[in-house]
Order: structure tokens, then sequence, then C-alpha cells
């Protein structure tokens, strides 16, 4: 029987040592890839022949959130396992709406990390146990109209997310085009969209959005 492929994506190298360690001690799991920010990901995940990918929802250069839409333009096929620190209903909801096939809090990973992937690779949706118990009756009630639905992810694309996040670091058109593989041209046209998108003037206005918005 052939291994279930896993690539491991999240900015802490040593959580993914340890999670490499744990899922290899199970024969039919092999780790065939590891990446530190989105960008990386993306680039790994044209090369490698792969079944799941275990993301984490905060990382450099391109949220998980925003490579989860890419991802599924590369490789509809390929599932996908959030393993996050975020107990926010609104990244959970975001994330399945985005096609994440599981999401996994790291403090429940000790003892749920198995069963997840498990219950993403038979095709089902895995959520953590922290969410089960009242989920249910928060989506009952905002059906009811007792409570109000998660907010809508802004009217920006994931490019242009990916852009403001790094304007809001302070990079410069040509390090942005240096970073994205992209003409200078093509950045400067970007930043004017995003600007011309959220009705903003100045770079100061860009950057208090996405701290608002927690793209920094």
């Amino acid at each position: 029987m052939k291994p279930y492929r896993i690539v491991l994506a999240d900015d802490h190298v040593l959580l993914r040592q340890g999670l490499k360690k744990i899922l290899e001690k199970t024969a039919d799991l092999e780790v065939v890839g590891e990446a530190g920010n989105g960008i990386e990901l993306l680039h790994l995940l044209r090369k490698l022949n792969s079944h799941m990918v275990i993301l984490d929802i905060s990382m450099p250069n391109m949220r998980g959130i925003e490579a989860l839409h890419e991802i599924k333009t590369i490789r509809s096929d390929l599932k996908i396992l959030i393993l996050t620190m975020h107990k926010d209903k609104e990244y959970l909801h975001h994330a399945i709406s985005a096609g994440a096939n599981g999401y996994l809090l790291k403090e429940d990973a000790d003892t749920e990390l198995f069963s997840a992937i498990e219950t993403v690779r038979q095709g089902k949706i895995y959520l953590s146990p922290y969410f089960t118990s009242d989920l249910a009756d928060e989506w009952a009630k905002i059906h009811r109209g007792e409570s109000k639905p998660f907010s809508e992810p802004d009217q920006l694309t994931t490019r242009e997310k990916q852009i403001l996040k790094l304007i809001a670091e302070g990079k410069s058109s040509k390090e942005i085009a240096d970073l994205l593989c992209i003409s200078v041209r093509t950045a400067e046209h970007h930043r004017a969209n995003i600007m011309n998108k959220l009705n903003l003037k100045k770079i100061a206005d860009l950057v208090k959005y996405a701290l608002k918005k927690g793209y920094v």
C-alpha cells in the first residue's frame, strides 16, 4: 500500500519537525514537503504529488486563507487540514468557505491529529472539539435571525491582499515585484487598484486597514 503523502506548511520550523516525526511513525503516512510561507507552499505543490496539506493560518508573505484559494485553483482534489491557534469562529467560517476540509486547533493536536487526518482523508469535514459543542447552535441562531452572520471577507482579491500585506510591512514596489516575481509596473497597478477599491488616498490609511483586518 502506497503511503498517504502530506505537505506541512507552517512558519515555525520546530513545529514542522515535530509534526513530521509524529506523522512518520505511522507506516502509511509520509511527509513529502515542508513550506514556511504561502508562496513557498504554492511553488512546492506545483512540483509534488501529494494528497494533503496541513496548513497554518498565520504565515508570512501569504496567509493560510489566501493560500487556500490559490491551492484549490492549482489542485482542487487536494485535502486541506487547517492547523491553527485561532479559536475565532470567523477564521473557521472563512477557512471552510474557502475550501478547507478540516480545522484543528493546535491545543487539540496532541490527541486529535490522527483523527483529524483520517476524517479528512475519508472525505468528511473535521472540526476541533472546541467548536463542535456550540457551533451547531450558533449557526441555528444565525439562520433564525437571532445572531449576526459571520462577517464576509473584504472585496480584495487574494493577490491584492498579498500585496497589501507587503505594503503594510513597508515594502517598496520594487521589493514587492521581486518577492512575487512580477514587474514593478504590475505591483504599482495592484497598489492603485487596492486604494481605489478601498477608497483610500494615503499609504498610511492602507497600513491602518491592513492592521484592522489582521493582515500584519
